[in-house]
């Protein structure tokens, strides 16, 4: 990280602005899509965190702490679509690319069961809260340490540990529950 883009940036220059979205817009996106499971929601939770950093940018106190502090903004973006979710839901049909080349997986299980197997974790991953979600992508997803987690939430390392904890016991349940 740039210290010196990012108080360029929180000063009002938005060309390091511009600069801080370009190097952390595929993050935010991957994080997002793996939180709402949804691209459309997830390009909006993206525009909706960076609008947000902007508009907010002059309450960033410390600029060494620019990554945690867009990662509490990207989290409230996500609760926000959820909660527009609830009210309005469209289902976006992805179709398949005619010029992409065919390969089939290479597995010795059919593939409606590992459809299925998908659906199903698909399912109990949904019930899952927001912050069950974003604890178990952030770690098992992107593979940050708990440290580094603790830093993005705003939160001690000892409950990011909790928390990891019990989402992962609330995605044991509702995989359960999804297998009955």
């Amino acid at each position: 990280m740039d210290r010196t883009l990012v108080e360029q940036a929180t000063s009002g220059s938005r060309h390091a602005f511009d600069d801080l979205v370009r190097s952390r817009a595929d993050a935010v996106y991957r994080t997002s899509l793996a939180i709402l499971g949804d691209t459309a929601d997830a390009a909006d939770a993206v525009q909706e965190t960076f609008v947000s950093a902007w508009c907010h940018r002059a309450e960033l106190r410390d600029p060494d702490l620019f990554d945690a502090w867009l990662g509490r903004i990207n989290l409230n973006a996500c609760r926000g679509q959820l909660r527009k979710r609830g009210r309005k839901r469209i289902h976006e049909i992805q179709l398949l690319d005619p010029t992409a080349e065919f390969e089939p997986a290479s597995t010795d299980r059919p593939l409606a069961d590992r459809t299925a197997d998908t659906d199903s974790f698909d399912r109990a991953f949904a019930r899952l809260s927001v912050d069950d979600r974003a604890v178990l992508v952030l770690h098992h997803l992107q593979e940050r340490p708990v440290a580094e987690i603790a830093a993005a939430l705003g939160a001690p390392t000892g409950t990011i540990k909790s928390r990891l904890h019990r989402a992962r016991a609330a995605l044991e349940s509702a995989l359960a529950k999804e297998s009955r």
